[in-house]
């Protein structure tokens, strides 16, 4: 079965820090905030249940800067992340217009819902992407096969007809195993040879 639709993953294919940092890198000095203790008190403690659509990030935010960061809002500190971790990877995207129209392009990403707006509307990826499929809009998210499962449902396509390029070997197995095409993206081969490998397994 044809390929139709490509699903790209965001986070480490359609953006990439040139560098190769983490976004929150510079934030004890740009904010204040240990990024170990964000880690511990808001990621490790939180970020399930709201990436997951489970709960509100400034909501959860809130819960967690009084003893991490009182001098923050929920407001300032997502601002921040955000900006900072939006690198758009121009080369990638400039690989996916030379595919010219060959298969529909799609986003298919772990987010919650904060994120996954102002990756759609503030960065402008919908004007390159047809439809943004994101964790906390399905309740579930990568490698989870009941994402790939709801995701392939709410296309109309055939698992076959989907391709997902993902820099995660966890996902791009998990994609496999529920009958997608997949490849796992690194930055050492073209998007061609990517999709070409997944096409002909």
């Amino acid at each position: 079965m044809t390929v139709r639709t490509l699903m790209i993953d965001v986070d480490g294919v359609v953006i990439r820090h040139p560098q190769g940092l983490r976004w929150d890198h510079t934030i004890q000095a740009d904010l204040g905030v240990d990024p170990v203790k964000l880690q511990s008190a808001f990621f490790a403690v939180h970020w399930p249940d709201v990436v997951n659509g489970r709960a509100d990030l400034h909501q959860r935010l809130a819960l967690a800067l009084p003893a991490l960061a009182p001098h923050l809002t929920p407001d300032v500190l997502t601002a921040y992340w955000f900006s900072k971790d939006a690198h758009l990877d121009q080369g990638f995207l400039d690989q996916l217009d030379a595919l010219d129209g060959q298969y529909a392009l799609h986003l298919a990403t772990v987010q919650e819902h904060l994120r996954a707006d102002y990756l759609w509307n503030g960065l402008g990826l919908k004007d390159r992407f047809a439809e943004i499929h994101y964790a906390a809009d399905y309740g579930c998210g990568k490698p989870d096969p009941a994402f790939f499962e709801a995701v392939a449902k709410r296309t109309g396509h055939g698992p076959h007809e989907l391709l997902l390029i993902d820099d995660s070997p966890r996902n791009v197995e998990a994609a496999l195993a529920c009958g997608w095409r997949a490849g796992l993206w690194d930055g050492t081969r073209t998007v061609a040879n990517v999709i070409a490998e997944a096409e002909a397994r």
